[in-house]
């Protein structure tokens, strides 16, 4: 840790504080996604929208960007659309 300055050692402490965060938050990500990649049928539709859910609160956090959670929700539903298309 950072010795001489207070202000330094405060941005130190905050910058882990966040860093964690949003760790967690990226690992809710992967975690949505691989569950709407692994569902199948019903559940799929429910996973997608959890999945969405978790992209649109990580870029209202910041911790994504935008266009990033638009992307992926985008991929995501065009997966879902084209499973529906084909009769699955």
């Amino acid at each position: 840790m950072p010795r001489k300055h207070v202000s330094v050692q405060k941005r130190h402490r905050q910058s882990l504080v966040r860093n964690r965060r949003n760790r967690a938050v990226k690992s809710k990500i992967r975690k949505a996604v691989k569950a709407f990649d692994t569902a199948a049928g019903d559940t799929r539709e429910t996973a997608l929208r959890e999945a969405m859910s978790v992209a649109d609160q990580a870029a209202s956090k910041k911790v994504i960007h935008k266009n990033k959670a638009s992307r992926m929700k985008s991929r995501m539903a065009r997966k879902v659309n084209a499973a529906k298309a084909s009769g699955k």
